[in-house]
């Protein structure tokens, strides 16, 4: 177990959590292998996730005939609640021997209040009591109308996870957010937690395929090797000046306040690190972000392979200024950041309601399957 990467990333102060929850995860002890023999310090759901694992297992087929005569809003959220009561039971040890620095669940609100603030709070609230552990983080987008949500919800004392991070100006928002939420808390801070998740792995293919259309429209071999230079290094650059600015927030006046008061920071987290361009290394998500006070929330895939060959050092630190630099040159080369990133934001809230639309077709018709068997 010592030898393994992912038990290694807590060495560099980088907990590892799985972007996967089927409930037979749970049965089976394959989650709690994870938590004991893998490193594994946390987990995130998502409605393709859970709709992956509805309609392909028959764990779930007693409790939807138990609710058979509910609307199918109903029973997917009863599913959903005991696989993440589950998952966050088995969390608890680490929860509470990390003294509330670990052991997280992560559960969405619906990508329908993602421009919906008051419903995003309200929404929050309920699957805050239903859910009813310590340990329990809410998923709400990074929008304008989400992140006064996550203000409110902070201010509440509820954990939050804010996700669809994409841009380091909406980023800047989220962490001054959490910062007026906690100012803004009457009582103890130190049980409240959450984390900002940065999207990676979206924001290199956006822009290899903004620059591959570029390449083929030149000829000149110099620009093109100028615009090559280019790919499959932007989302790092990105997450890199992003964590300048988490540290330069968090070491400051401002949280020292907080802090002394029980705050904890707020850890960016790297989503989207599964790899989608097989020319690149398929741990390139991993290894070029390890560093203090971070979270890699890695699929399956990305989690296997960083076990078997992941290549450690404390990369993200490094290379800042070399960072800027390359986000320069890529507004030089006529590609704005800013309008990719405000894409990805639509194109990632389109790709959270079609999988939660799939979701509530799927349950439905397997609840009629379930009912006739």
């Amino acid at each position: 177990m010592a030898d393994n990467p992912l038990v290694q990333l807590h060495d560099y102060g980088q907990s590892v959590w799985v972007d996967d929850l089927r409930r037979d995860m749970i049965t089976t002890g394959e989650l709690k292998h994870l938590i004991e023999s893998e490193g594994v310090r946390g987990l995130t759901s998502n409605p393709a996730i859970f709709e992956k694992a509805i309609v392909g297992s028959a764990l779930y087929d007693a409790q939807i005939r138990a609710n058979q005569t509910r609307p199918v809003n109903d029973i997917y959220e009863e599913l959903v609640i005991k696989d993440i009561q589950d998952a966050a039971d088995l969390f608890r040890p680490l929860y509470e021997s990390s003294g509330g620095a670990d052991g997280y669940v992560s559960l969405e609100v619906s990508p329908y209040l993602a421009r919906d603030t008051e419903g995003t709070i309200k929404e929050a609230e309920h699957l805050w009591q239903r859910v009813d552990r310590p340990n329990l983080m809410i998923k709400v987008p990074g929008t304008k109308e989400g992140i006064p949500a996550f203000e409110h919800l902070i201010r509440s004392g509820i954990n939050v996870n804010v996700t669809l991070l994409f841009s380091r100006h909406a980023y800047a928002q989220v962490v001054d957010a959490y910062l007026r939420g906690l100012e803004a808390h009457e009582g103890p801070l130190g049980r409240i937690a959450s984390v900002a998740s940065f999207f990676l792995s979206r924001i290199d293919t956006a822009v290899d395929d903004l620059l591959t259309a570029k390449i083929e429209q030149t000829d000149d071999p110099a620009v093109q090797e100028r615009l090559k230079a280019l790919e499959g290094t932007i989302a790092i650059a990105n997450a890199k000046l992003a964590y300048a600015h988490f540290k330069n927030v968090f070491e400051g006046e401002r949280f020292a306040g907080l802090a002394a008061r029980g705050a904890k920071v707020q850890r960016l987290l790297w989503a989207s690190t599964g790899t989608k361009n097989p020319q690149y290394r398929d741990v390139r998500y991993v290894e070029e972000l390890v560093g203090p006070a971070t979270v890699n929330t890695m699929p399956p895939a990305t989690l296997k392979a960083c076990a078997d060959h992941c290549e450690l050092r404390p990369s993200l630190e490094s290379g800042v200024e070399q960072a800027e630099g390359t986000l320069a040159e890529l507004q030089a080369v006529g590609i704005d950041l800013d309008q990719v990133t405000d894409d990805l934001l639509t194109d990632g809230l389109a790709k959270f309601t079609g999988p939660y639309d799939k979701l509530l077709a799927s349950l439905r018709a397997k609840t009629e399957a379930v009912t006739a068997s």
